[in-house]
C-alpha cells in the first residue's frame, strides 16, 4: 500500500541530500518577483517550531519562517478544505464565494488570484496533492487562470491499496512535480501554488517517519512535509529563485485529534482546527524577523500579494492587505495601515449543516473574546481560557448578545446575494467523497441559509466520529466485514439516517436487495430530503420487482431534482415495465433534451411511439438509437417491425437482414433495456 509513498520519500531524500542548505546562486533577481503560495492541509498551528512548539516537527519551515514575517495569530475561514482555499484565492468570505462543500463550483464572477496574475503577464501552476482539489471533481472551476493545473487524479480506480494517484499523492512527489514544471519557466515571472496533503487523514507517514513518530502519526505526517518542503526551499536557492519570490505559507485548516470531543475537522470553530501557520516572505528578505500578533485572516493573503506588486485588488475582495504590517514606511505599506481595520476574525463551519442537517455554526474572534453562534451559542476568554473550556455565555448574556448582532452584521454585509450555486452529486462522487474521509450532502448539496438552525453539533459529535469510523471501513468499497459493524452503529444510533444508507448500500453491493428496502426506506423517513436514498431505494424496489413503489421513488427524485437524469433514466425503466405509455415517451423526450446521444432513451422512445400508433415518429428515434450502437441488433428489429407495419416490405426486410448478420436475438429478449447507469451505492 505504501510502495509509492516510500518511494517517493527516497526520491525526496536523494535530492535533499544533494542540494541540503545551498545558497541562492548568483542569478539576479527579476524585476517582477515570482509568487510562491503553498498550502499545507489540516495543519495545526501549534505544531510549528517558528509558533512556539518543542516537537521539532517544522526545521525546514522553521528556517523559511526567519526570512519571513510570521503572523502568530492567522485564522482559517472555515475547516473544510474547497471552503478555505477558495477563500485564499479569491478574498473573499465564504458566505461570499459560496464554495461551502464538494463540489460547489466558484462563480466566473468571483475575483480570483491566478487569473489576475494570468492577466498580468505572470505564468500560473497549481501541483496539488489530494482529489479534494481536482478541478475536474472537487472544486469545479479553480483552473480557472492557471496555465497548468497538475491534479489528474483516476479515481475510478481507487482501492485502498492504490489510494496514491487515484486519491492523494506524496508531498515528495507533489514537490517534484512542481520542480519539473520550474524547470520550464524560470525566466518569466511565474506563479505557482503548492498544495501538500500528507497531514490529512489518514496518517500514514512514510519511514522513517512512520516508526519515529508511531505513537502520534499526525505528527509524522508533518515532519515528512517539512522534509519535502525543505527540498524544494533549497532546489529553489540552488536555481536562484529563492531571494527574489514572494513566498506565502499556510494551512488550509488544522484538526481537532479528539478536542471538544471531534476527532478530525469540519464540525467545530475552535483554534485546533481555525487556527493556522501563516509566513509570508518579500524579496530580499524585506520581511525577514517580524512577528505579527494582531489578528489575521487567510482572507488577507491575496490583497497582501496583489498590493504587493502593485496590481489594484477588486472591489469584490473583502480581505484586507497585510502590507502595513509588512513594509510600513512604503507607499503601498501606509496605505494598506491606513486602510486597515482590526475586524477580528471571521470563521464558519457548514458541513455539520449541509451533511447531516444539523446547525451550521459562525465564530468571532475579537478582543479578548471567542464567540461562537450555535443553538446553543458559546463564549470564552481567549486570553485565560486558550483551550475554550470554559462556556461564559450564559453568566455573561449582555456580552455574548453584543458579540452575535456584530456577527450577524458582519454577515449580513459580506454575503453574496446571488444565486445560491449547486453541486451535483452522483454516485462516482459520493464514493470521492468517501475516499477523502468526508460525507456527502443529504440531498442535492443546495448550499441552506445558515439560519436554517438544526441541532447542535455538540450534541451531535460522537455521531458524527461514529460515520466517520464507518466511512473508513467502507472505504474500499466491499461491505463483508462492515456489515456487523453498521448493525451495531444502526442500533446505537438509530435515528441517523447515514448509517441506514450505509447499511442498505452493503446489502444491495451483495444483491440482497429485499434486505436493503426497509434500510434505505427509513433512511427516507428519517430524511426526506435524502435525495440519493431514494435514488437507491427505486432502485432496489426495481430489482424486487415492486415497479409501483419504484415510480414513487422515482418520481420524487425527478420533481426534487430534475437535473438528476439517473432518476428520469430509471423512470424510463419503470414506466416500460408498468406500460405507462405515455408517461414513457415523456421521460425519454426529458432525457434525450438534455443527452440527444444516450442510446436506451432513442430505443425507448421508438419502441414507445411505435406502441401508441405513431409508426413514423418511431423510425427517426429507432435509426438514431441504431447509429449510436451500430453493433447493436435490437433497434434493427424495432425498425423492421415498424417497416412491416407501414407496409415498407423492402425496408422491412434490410432491417431484418442486419439484425441477423449482426446476432440473433429471441423475441423474448427484447425488453427495454435497463439503461441507466448503475447508481447502486452505499455512500
Amino acid at each position: 500500500m505504501f510502495i509509492i509513498r516510500c518511494l517517493a520519500c527516497l526520491a525526496v531524500l536523494a535530492a535533499s541530500a544533494f542540494a541540503a542548505d545551498q545558497p541562492d546562486a548568483p542569478n539576479p533577481a527579476p524585476a517582477i518577483p515570482n509568487i510562491i503560495l503553498i498550502t499545507m492541509d489540516t495543519t495545526r498551528a501549534d505544531r510549528m517550531g517558528f509558533l512556539g512548539s518543542k516537537r521539532g516537527l517544522t526545521p525546514n519551515l522553521d528556517k523559511l519562517a526567519q526570512q519571513s514575517a510570521v503572523f502568530t495569530r492567522a485564522y482559517s475561514q472555515a475547516p473544510l478544505t474547497p471552503t478555505s482555499h477558495a477563500t485564499i484565492l479569491t478574498g473573499t468570505y465564504p458566505q461570499y464565494h459560496q464554495v461551502l462543500t464538494f463540489p460547489i463550483p466558484l462563480g466566473r464572477d468571483i475575483p480570483f488570484l491566478p487569473e489576475i496574475l494570468k492577466n498580468h503577464g505572470y505564468a500560473t501552476a497549481a501541483v496539488v496533492g489530494s482529489l479534494a482539489l481536482d478541478p475536474n471533481w472537487g472544486v469545479p472551476g479553480f483552473d480557472r487562470g492557471f496555465d497548468s493545473y497538475d491534479a489528474h487524479f483516476n479515481q475510478a480506480d481507487y482501492t485502498p491499496e492504490n489510494r496514491e494517484s487515484t486519491t492523494e499523492r506524496r508531498a515528495g512527489v507533489v514537490v517534484q512535480h512542481a520542480l519539473d514544471w520550474l524547470d520550464g519557466h524560470q525566466k518569466s515571472p511565474f506563479f505557482l501554488w503548492i498544495h501538500v496533503f500528507d497531514p490529512h487523514d489518514p496518517y500514514e507517514p512514510p519511514e522513517p517517519y512512520k516508526t519515529k513518530y508511531a505513537k502520534a502519526l499526525y505528527d509524522g505526517e508533518i515532519a515528512y512535509t517539512d522534509f519535502a518542503l525543505g527540498n524544494f526551499f533549497n532546489q529553489l536557492k540552488s536555481r536562484g529563485l529563492y531571494d527574489g519570490a514572494i513566498i506565502a505559507m499556510t494551512a488550509d485548516h488544522g484538526e481537532s485529534l479528539g478536542a471538544h470531543g471531534e476527532d478530525q475537522h469540519g464540525i467545530f470553530l475552535y483554534d485546533e482546527t481555525i487556527h493556522v501557520p501563516l509566513l509570508i516572505k518579500l524579496p530580499q528578505g524585506a520581511t525577514a524577523g517580524k512577528r505579527v500578533d494582531d489578528r489575521v485572516e487567510l482572507a488577507d493573503i491575496m490583497p497582501t500579494i496583489l498590493g504587493a506588486l502593485g496590481i489594484d485588488v477588486p472591489e469584490k475582495v473583502q480581505g484586507q492587505s497585510l502590507l502595513g504590517f509588512l513594509k510600513p514606511g512604503t507607499i503601498a505599506g501606509d496605505a494598506a495601515a491606513a486602510a486597515w481595520h482590526d475586524r477580528g476574525a471571521y470563521s464558519q463551519a457548514d458541513y455539520a449543516h449541509v451533511s447531516y442537517g444539523w446547525s451550521a455554526l459562525q465564530s468571532l474572534r475579537t478582543g479578548k473574546y471567542l464567540f461562537v453562534e450555535a443553538p446553543r451559542r458559546e463564549l470564552y476568554d481567549d486570553v485565560a481560557d486558550p483551550k475554550a473550556a470554559h462556556n461564559l455565555a450564559p453568566a455573561s448574556p449582555a456580552v455574548a448578545d453584543t458579540l452575535s448582532t456584530r456577527l450577524k452584521d458582519f454577515q449580513q454585509k459580506t454575503t453574496n446575494t446571488g444565486e445560491t450555486p449547486k453541486a451535483v452529486l452522483d454516485a462516482a462522487t459520493i464514493k470521492k467523497l468517501a475516499a477523502l474521509g468526508y460525507q456527502a450532502a443529504r440531498g442535492e448539496a443546495l448550499v441552506a441559509p445558515a439560519s436554517e438552525e438544526g441541532a447542535d453539533p455538540k450534541d451531535k459529535i460522537a455521531v458524527a466520529n461514529e460515520l466517520l469510523r464507518v466511512n473508513r471501513l467502507l472505504e474500499d468499497f466491499r461491505c463483508q466485514k462492515a456489515v456487523p459493524e453498521l448493525k451495531k452503529a444502526v442500533a446505537k444510533f438509530p435515528t441517523i439516517s447515514t448509517l441506514h444508507f450505509f447499511l442498505g448500500g452493503c446489502y444491495m453491493e451483495s444483491k440482497d436487495y429485499a434486505k436493503a428496502v426497509p434500510e434505505l426506506r427509513q433512511t427516507v423517513k428519517l430524511d426526506p430530503g435524502f435525495t440519493h436514498a431514494e435514488l437507491n431505494l427505486g432502485r432496489a424496489e426495481l430489482e424486487i420487482k415492486d415497479y409501483e413503489a419504484a415510480a414513487v421513488a422515482f418520481e420524487h427524485v425527478a420533481k426534487s431534482s430534475p437535473h438528476l437524469m439517473d432518476a428520469h433514466v430509471f423512470l424510463e425503466v419503470v414506466y416500460a415495465r408498468l406500460n405507462r405509455v405515455q408517461d414513457e415517451i415523456a421521460q425519454c423526450r426529458f432525457v434525450l433534451n438534455a443527452e440527444p446521444e444516450h442510446y436506451g432513451s432513442n430505443l425507448n422512445l421508438g419502441r414507445f411511439l411505435a406502441q401508441s400508433g405513431d409508426l413514423e415518429a418511431a423510425i427517426p428515434s429507432l435509426q438514431k438509437a441504431a447509429s449510436i450502437r451500430p453493433s447493436v441488433p435490437v433497434p434493427h428489429i424495432y425498425l423492421a417491425d415498424v417497416y412491416e407495419k407501414l407496409g415498407r416490405n423492402d425496408d422491412a426486410a434490410r432491417e431484418r437482414a442486419e439484425a441477423e448478420r449482426l446476432g440473433a436475438v429471441s423475441r423474448d429478449s427484447l425488453i427495454p433495456p435497463n439503461s441507466a447507469p448503475d447508481t447502486t451505492d452505499k455512500h
